[in-house]
């Protein structure tokens, strides 16, 4: 599998259940976009983080990327595929979406 593309309720279950199955979450939006709000665990990635990251995840653990709409995440995803995550997801609607619907999982700056 490279990624896959999920809704925002189903990224919300695997939220949701990131104790037990080590979800790692990832905003790829801009730094004060992140800055201002953002999900819950989520840890901002940019093109000057992006390979330490890589070098340093556990590509056995399911990882979770979004964006402002679910657009680019989807290439982000698949790159985070290729590089050999066995569960990549790009979440469908991004934080747009989840802004509206999951206000207690959302960190404010």
């Amino acid at each position: 599998m490279v990624f896959k593309r999920i809704d925002i309720h189903k990224a919300r279950t695997l939220l949701d259940a990131a104790p037990e199955n080590g979800l790692q979450v990832i905003d790829i939006r801009d730094e004060q976009s992140y800055a201002n709000s953002h999900i819950s665990s989520a840890l901002h990635l940019d093109n000057s983080s992006l390979q330490v990251f890589v070098e340093n995840a556990d590509i056995s653990k399911p990882l979770l990327v979004y964006c402002y709409h679910g657009n680019t995440s989807q290439s982000a995803a698949a790159y985070f595929g290729e590089q050999g995550f066995k569960e990549a997801y790009s979440m469908d609607g991004g934080f747009s979406d989840w802004e509206v619907n999951f206000t207690d999982k959302i960190e404010a700056g």
